[in-house]
């Protein structure tokens, strides 16, 4: 599992799940405001699409 935190607060986070990669995005309060709404086989596609829905950070 990786995560990084954007300029405005928000956690995202890249996790090997059972069927694939997630993606996974939290406000600063904690609750989860995004997701990913399927699994990824490889883990660059799923960061690819968390950018497509804003991330700006680099998860490490």
């Amino acid at each position: 599992m990786e995560s990084c935190t954007d300029r405005n607060g928000d956690t995202w986070t890249i996790y090997k799940a059972s069927d694939g990669w997630r993606w996974q995005r939290k406000a600063s309060n904690g609750k989860i405001v995004g997701a990913s709404t399927e699994a990824y086989v490889n883990k660059s596609d799923c960061i690819a699409n968390a950018q497509r829905n804003g991330m700006t950070c680099t998860p490490r």
